[in-house]
């Protein structure tokens, strides 16, 4: 990992040759970009490469007790699984690399360049050369950090994609199949997309480096730039209005599911009405044996034992009736939550996905096309449209993921802070940690929710489709059981996407050592579209 240290430290050396190099200029000249200007743009650029230098590190020494324990525990193992460990060492230190990455890149994104494009058109209007070659540094440095998150994710997602693959052909089928494949394609897209968004930050590290090297084809590296910074928003865009479009689907199988209420309703009544003539049934039972015990003459007390009897039997049907309509009023309860939750879910991820994917990837598509255009035509050089529509962009993807952070933060609090809230039925919830404690939990932004209110409504998913032999679903009533396999369908976990058939399906519910597989496949697709 020390090539990104080097590129981190070449980023340097170019903002520091651009910094003498305007201090010649204005020797002699006699003229320099606004001392605050300057400033803040070459704080921009030092800041951005100490931070970058910081992930590394701190990646770094993440994974180092991680390492040796994995040194140690396959050192007894065949040169196979030493290579599998090791593949697994990388993954996860790439992947911790980008994640310590990503909030610089989201600064970069949404206020640096942003800014960086806002000085190079003021330079343009101004024609003031020592504030263009300012933001060019500035803009190398932006680039850079750009580029190296987007490289660390690319790998992360390609060899994500391969284990995924991997995963997916050793199941064959099942949810597990299900859930690897979903996952192998995902992160497949991801890894192309990546690729192209490298090749893009590549480019704009070129138009930079040109304009601070005053070269002559300056004009033609804008305009490859802006091409290529169109091309992958354009990607992106696109990838997100397809991901709208699976989420609405997704939502209007779940919502023509129909209220429980509603579709319960006769099935509601009619356990009501096996309640009240179980009853009725106990109740003369217990009539007979008052009966029975004021008679006298022989044969009472064997009279008497037949009554006691069948007034045992018919509390005992009362008793059943009575739990079993509790039970079902108990289920159609849970089944309106979990599609509730499961509609809101789809409704936030084509929100978040309209604003931040299709509206904000599509207006910096445009930015990139009115750069290129620029590019080439003198008379659009001063032009703010680029400027205004990069910032748009940004700005709209800024905000989402800025929600998005604020939102995962939040539920790594409340996960240590409230345990109790999304704990598992019958097990008791850890302890409690203190808010000092939670709000350092919060902050740890690599680390996904493992407790939360998702893996808590995939549990009653299951809980509700799955079969007799599951622990705590054998009392679900057959009704109950099969608007639970309608809603696993509805969210694309039908036999058809596990490659099985109707009778493998519902035995592989049914399965208890299936049940972990089940809940990971019902979590993915409530997240997912």
């Amino acid at each position: 990992m020390s090539s990104p240290v080097r590129r981190s430290e070449s980023r340097q050396s170019v903002a520091t040759v651009a910094a003498g190099r305007r201090r010649e200029g204005s020797r002699g000249r006699g003229t320099s970009a606004s001392s605050v200007e300057a400033s803040f743009l070459e704080m921009q650029s030092r800041a951005g490469n100490r931070a970058t230098t910081a992930a590394v590190q701190r990646a770094r020494g993440a994974d180092k007790g991680k390492g040796k324990a994995a040194e140690g525990a396959e050192g007894g193992g065949d040169g196979g699984k030493k290579r599998k460990n090791y593949r697994d060492r990388i993954a996860s230190l790439l992947d911790r690399f980008k994640k310590n990455l990503e909030p610089i890149d989201t600064w970069i994104k949404g206020v640096q360049t942003p800014t960086n494009a806002g000085f190079t058109q003021q330079a343009a209007v101004a024609a003031n050369e020592g504030l263009k070659h300012s933001a060019a540094a500035s803009g190398t440095s932006a680039a850079s950090g750009n580029l190296l998150t987007e490289a660390a994710g690319t790998v992360v997602s390609g060899m994500d994609a391969f284990k995924s693959m991997k995963d997916a052909k050793k199941s064959g089928n099942g949810a597990e199949h299900h859930t690897a494949n979903k996952r192998a394609k995902t992160k497949g897209t991801d890894a192309v997309v990546g690729a192209a968004g490298s090749g893009a930050y590549s480019a704009a590290i070129a138009k930079e480096v040109t304009k601070i090297q005053k070269a002559a084809d300056a004009a033609v590296a804008s305009e490859a730039s802006g091409v290529a910074s169109a091309a992958v928003a354009g990607m992106k865009s696109v990838r997100s209005v397809f991901r709208v479009g699976g989420a609405a689907r997704k939502y209007k199988r779940v919502k023509e599911l129909g209220d429980p209420q509603l579709v319960h309703a006769a099935s509601l009544a009619r356990l009501n009405e096996s309640r009240e003539h179980a009853d009725w049934a106990a109740a003369e039972a217990y009539v007979a044996l008052d009966a029975y015990w004021k008679q006298e003459g022989e044969g009472r007390l064997e009279l008497i034992g037949e009554a006691v009897d069948a007034a045992w039997e018919a509390m005992g049907e009362a008793r059943d009736a009575a739990e079993t309509l509790q039970r079902a009023e108990k289920d159609v309860e849970k089944l309106s939550t979990v599609q509730g939750y499961a509609k809101k879910k789809q409704l936030t991820k084509i929100g978040k996905e309209t604003v931040g994917g299709a509206l904000g990837e599509s207006t910096k598509a445009a930015a990139g096309v009115v750069t290129a255009v620029a590019a080439g035509t003198a008379g659009l050089a001063t032009n703010p449209v680029g400027w205004g529509l990069a910032g748009a962009g940004a700005g709209l993807v800024l905000g989402v993921t800025l929600y998005k952070a604020l939102r995962a933060a939040t539920k790594r609090y409340e996960e240590v802070r409230h345990p109790e809230v999304w704990a598992k039925e019958g097990e008791s919830p850890s302890e409690a940690a203190s808010r000092k404690e939670s709000l350092q939990h919060a902050l740890k932004f690599w680390k996904k929710v493992s407790k939360g209110e998702r893996a808590a409504m995939a549990r009653e998913i299951y809980a509700l489709a799955a079969g007799p032999d599951i622990a705590g679903s054998g009392g679900t009533t057959e009704e109950m059981r099969q608007s639970g396999m309608s809603l696993l369908i509805a969210l694309k976990s039908g036999p058809a996407d596990h490659r099985l058939d109707q009778e493998a399906w519902v035995a592989s519910l049914n399965d208890p050592s299936k049940t972990d597989g089940w809940i990971k496949e019902i979590a993915e697709q409530l997240a997912s579209g």
